[in-house]
């Protein structure tokens, strides 16, 4: 049974992570979040010790070490901005780090974080579960068995909508979320790049507060690409239906199915994580140039073939 401790307990993934540790056979000892709205754990560990404070949280972790009862790994759901210190937190208590995504907002990020892995010999792991979904794992394992299969046109749409709130919380801030890009893409661009190979050229076409959207060239595939926190970007159908989520990745015209099978992902990356087999820094270090890269990228205007279809002739070309 490992040792767990938790960042970010009131937080919307929060709950996955307590189901995952439990499922997996281990314990939560501690728990730390500024906000204390987190019933949640007594479904799941209720003995655990609860921090408001960081520097309380941490002198714990350090209290308990000392006493030959550390913590093997801390969990880490803060916001996007904190996950560097949060890690750095979690290595310096002699613990692992198993951190959402996405993982930092910076490249260098990473590097830093490898030569302090280096200086610990803790580990630093993240959440990219979309590697784990069984009918993404049947579609690489077929790419990958037909290497001169040509190239692929991919459309990856996805509008998750979400209400005022958001853009007045810290994922509605681009030094603190990363972007839309960072906030709600980045496990799309990461499963991309596994499926299809390296960046070789990126645009950006739109880019706002609820909105962006632009195109990739990977090794094997010209990707359109369309995130969205609006829900008038939900089809007209779906929306009188009264859905506010569209999901949609096609391939040479062709949808890739995999809308079922995210309810225990989760668990899966804690079972690879636990074994040894987790995803690394050098896993997640593509995906984290590409978004960094994107949030940056000047505005070009589309060419017909590389506009996503959501994106209409007459759309206005905004970026904040």
């Amino acid at each position: 049974m490992k040792r767990f401790a938790l960042i970010g307990a009131a937080g919307y993934i929060a709950p996955r992570h307590l189901k995952a540790i439990k499922d997996t056979g281990n314990t939560l000892v501690a728990a730390l979040d500024p906000f204390d709205s987190v019933g949640i754990m007594d479904s799941h560990f209720p003995d655990a010790e609860f921090f408001t404070q960081p520097e309380q949280f941490e002198s714990h972790l350090h209290d308990l070490r000392r006493a030959g009862q550390g913590v093997d790994m801390v969990s880490i759901c803060s916001p996007n901005h904190l996950h560097d210190s949060h890690i750095r937190l979690a290595l310096r208590a002699g613990a692992d780090a198993l951190c959402e995504k996405p993982l930092v907002l910076f490249p260098q990020d990473i590097h830093n974080l490898k030569a302090i892995e280096a200086e610990t010999g803790r580990r630093v792991w993240t959440i990219l579960q979309l590697r784990t979904h069984t009918a993404l794992l049947k579609l690489k394992r077929q790419l990958d068995a037909q290497p001169e299969s040509g190239i692929k046109d991919v459309d990856l749409t996805y509008v998750t909508s979400r209400g005022v709130w958001y853009q007045r919380s810290w994922k509605g801030r681009l030094e603190q979320s990363g972007g839309l890009a960072s906030n709600i893409g980045v496990h799309f661009f990461d499963m991309l790049t596994w499926l299809f190979g390296d960046v070789q050229h990126a645009e950006v076409h739109e880019r706002s507060d609820m909105v962006t959207a632009g195109f990739l060239q990977l090794e094997r595939a010209r990707v359109r690409w369309f995130l969205s926190v609006n829900v008038a970007d939900v089809p007209q159908e779906l929306r009188d239906r009264g859905q506010r989520t569209y999901r949609s990745i096609t391939m040479d015209g062709q949808e890739i199915e995999f809308s079922e099978g995210f309810t225990d992902l989760h668990n899966t990356v804690y079972q690879r994580t636990l074994a040894g087999n987790g995803f690394s820094l050098d896993d997640t270090l593509g995906a984290i140039e590409t978004v960094a890269r994107l949030r940056t990228l000047p505005l070009v205007p589309p060419e017909v073939t590389r506009r996503h279809p959501f994106l209409s002739d007459t759309r206005r070309l905004v970026d904040v």
